[in-house]
């Protein structure tokens, strides 16, 4: 009777060392990428990539013809991003920077490797700071990553002055900036945050959006009335909030 084979494991870290020095590497590269809008020409081999991503599969699914083949464009990831996927499709690892992880984590999701999204997931939260959270909110409702929109709304209800004055909070989107509007625990108060959204619509030439909240936050009369009208816990107490109906009631000094 013929002994079951046994599956003997070679040293780790010399193997991803050795695929690591083929990273953008021309030597035996059947692949060339021209990414970013600085144009960089990045070196790969086509066999790995399409092993390992079912987007490269597809997106190099042709046979290269005779001759030198053409550079596959991507002008949407920059360079030092994309340098980094690579180094995760051929090594399983990859090193992740503050200033660019969120370019990374973008990447990840538009090539659908779920590994790396987490990786990059887990090293946003650990990183998150008044100058990061808002353009990585801007990433999660752009992609719908409900968890990390969650963390930032947090983030951002606990750091309320700091970030209205960042320059990523101007640059929301609407469908970014509307989870904070409709938020009752910012620690800011109402008249800071109308300027605030004024300021946001100036810089987006939004102003429907502000004159809209500002009306749904401040009116008058019964029909301001409902559990969705109350004073946000930032907000310091003026005549006015005698009309809504506070989870806290008292005389309104």
């Amino acid at each position: 009777m013929e002994t079951p084979g046994l599956v003997v494991y070679g040293e780790a870290a010399t193997f991803s060392t050795a695929l690591r020095s083929l990273v953008n590497n021309p030597l035996y590269s059947d692949v060339r990428f021209v990414v970013g809008q600085e144009r960089q020409e990045v070196f790969a081999h086509r066999c790995l990539l399409a092993c390992r991503c079912n987007f490269f599969q597809r997106l190099l699914s042709s046979e290269p013809g005779p001759g030198v083949p053409s550079p596959v464009v991507l002008s949407t990831v920059p360079a030092e991003a994309f340098l980094a996927v690579l180094e995760f499709l051929y090594t399983n690892s990859a090193k992740l920077q503050r200033h660019s992880v969120l370019e990374v984590l973008t990447a990840a999701v538009e090539y659908g490797l779920e590994e790396l999204r987490e990786l990059c997931l887990e090293f946003v939260g650990k990183a998150l700071d008044v100058e990061l959270v808002c353009e990585a909110l801007q990433v999660a409702v752009t992609f719908g990553l409900e968890q990390l929109q969650e963390r930032c709304v947090a983030f951002i209800e606990s750091h309320s002055q700091e970030t209205l004055r960042t320059r990523g909070f101007l640059e929301l989107s609407a469908p970014a900036l509307l989870p904070l509007l409709r938020s009752d625990k910012l620690c800011v108060d109402e008249a800071e945050l109308v300027l605030a959204a004024r300021s946001w619509a100036r810089v987006g030439a939004v102003e429907q959006i502000v004159e809209a909240w500002k009306c749904h936050a401040l009116r008058r009369g019964d029909a301001a009335r409902g559990t969705s009208c109350r004073r946000r816990r930032g907000t310091l107490p003026r005549e006015h909030h005698r009309f809504l109906d506070l989870p806290f009631k008292g005389p309104v000094p």
